[in-house]
């Protein structure tokens, strides 16, 4: 593949949909573009804000946490995994109201009280069920310590 059939693909994927340099990277790479041709189409694609990384951090913090109710630690990790660090990433971590992310947390633990059954080997015991919620909300990403300060005012 070209230099210019790799930009004009990559581009019409930036036009579609918010993209990082690692997942246009990977695309790239599928596509069996050479390493000096992909670096160049990268160069080009932010030189010409195709691809943004604050921009891109800014909508993934945001989609995932409203859309999918990740907590700010699977959001911090999951960046990490594209390789994104850095202070972007905590400037659009501290853009999540701390009254609605607490209300996330607070309906995710209700939804998933609702759900465990009276019947199973938790019974009535409070600390296997609490236990069960504390487990399922970190899965999400939520901090321990506000976990229990949830846990605890109820």
């Amino acid at each position: 593949m070209t230099f210019e059939q790799a930009l004009v693909k990559a581009s019409e994927i930036c036009a579609r949909q918010e993209k990082c340099i690692f997942d246009i990277e990977k695309k790239l790479k599928s596509w069996g573009v050479e390493e000096p041709v992909a670096s160049k189409v990268i160069d080009q694609l932010t030189k010409e804000k195709f691809i943004d990384e604050q921009r891109y951090v800014a909508y993934y913090v945001r989609d995932k946490f409203r859309f999918n109710g990740w907590g700010k630690i699977k959001i911090r990790w999951q960046l990490k995994a594209k390789q994104i660090v850095g202070t972007s990433v905590e400037e659009a971590l501290g853009q999540i109201n701390d009254d609605e992310y607490k209300d996330a947390l607070a309906q995710l633990l209700i939804k998933k009280r609702r759900n465990l059954k009276k019947d199973d080997k938790r019974g009535d015991d409070k600390y296997k069920i609490n236990a069960s919620l504390i487990r399922h909300a970190a899965s999400r990403g939520f901090e321990p310590n506000l976990i229990y300060q949830l846990l605890d005012s109820e």
